[in-house]
């Protein structure tokens, strides 16, 4: 059987840190970053909290809000129980949209926000990034490539 090899302009990691298990864990974020990046993968990853990416639509902020924070106010803002619907399936095939209709939402300002917060802690241990969200960049990179 002929194998068809695919080619790719980039591959990307994209994940999220649970601050769980302490320095084990800051170390398998760490060596996973290096790692991908070594590989020459793109990494697009959030520490502690993949919302902020959703909050940064909205707000800026800088501070090291615990998750249940980010839960409450996506909650508020989509009407809704965000702890019991914001990770449904359906809830995140829509979460987009949601994103793009809201009138107080932007997506041009999550970007900026996102990429202020990296600028701020960039020089710090990735595990040290904490309030940090570089799915910004991945996010740049998609709508470079969007098809209209």
């Amino acid at each position: 059987m002929a194998s068809s090899a695919v080619a790719y302009d980039e591959i990307w990691c994209v994940f999220d840190m649970d601050v769980r298990r302490g320095e084990v864990e800051f170390s398998d974020f760490d060596n996973a970053i290096r790692q991908a990046e070594g590989l020459g993968y793109k990494v697009a990853y959030s520490n502690d909290a993949f919302e902020l990416w959703f909050y940064l639509h909205f707000e800026y902020s800088d501070a090291e809000h615990l998750r249940t924070f980010y839960y409450e106010e996506l909650s508020e803002r989509f009407g809704l129980n965000y702890v019991k619907d914001g990770k449904r399936y359906d809830f995140c095939q829509k979460l987009y949209k949601l994103l793009e209709v809201h009138e107080q939402s932007s997506q041009a300002k999550a970007l900026e926000r996102g990429s202020s917060l990296y600028k701020e802690k960039s020089d710090l241990p990735y595990h040290h990034q904490n309030l940090v969200i570089r799915v910004f960049e991945l996010v740049e990179e998609l709508n470079r490539n969007l098809r209209r």
